[in-house]
């Protein structure tokens, strides 16, 4: 599995490689990871992704996706996560928003606030923070409440 979803096999260290945007290869069953970050790993930054991605190391910065991030269990990740669905099994410090949904698994330990429209959470999780749970996509969507009807008088 290449890191960054592009084929740097015959690149030299130190040199980048030209990028390039193929979608033709990208497979789209529910499962495939189109980019991991694996163990013993490390990155600082901004990160911004289609697809799904799996972070399985260490990581700081910015996160930011309408797709689907998988945190693995020995991932340790400080960053504002901003995607569509976030699953949870290591431990993140930081804030959350979800568009979609935000799991947790255990030994999942996460320290900060999650704003998403659904949250499900295991026993064995440790959660320490705050949880907003509304509809992200927009105000006046299906499900929220009625705005109030003015008074006659």
């Amino acid at each position: 599995m290449a890191l960054f979803s592009g084929d740097k096999k015959d690149a030299p260290a130190g040199t980048a490689a030209p990028a390039r945007k193929e979608e033709s290869n990208v497979s789209t069953r529910a499962g495939d990871v189109h980019t991991l970050l694996g163990k013993g790993s490390e990155f600082e930054g901004k990160l911004s992704f289609e697809g799904q991605v799996r972070i399985d190391g260490k990581y700081s910065g910015q996160i930011s996706t309408r797709d689907v991030l998988v945190i693995g269990e020995g991932a340790r990740v400080n960053a504002e996560i901003s995607a569509g669905t976030v699953i949870i099994n290591g431990q993140v410090e930081g804030n959350i928003k979800a568009t979609g949904m935000v799991e947790l698994h255990p030994p999942a330990r996460v320290k900060g606030s999650i704003e998403t429209p659904a949250l499900s959470m295991d026993k064995g999780v440790i959660f320490e923070g705050s949880c907003k749970m509304e509809n992200l996509q927009g105000k006046g969507a299906p499900g929220a409440p009625p705005a109030p009807a003015a008074e006659k008088k």
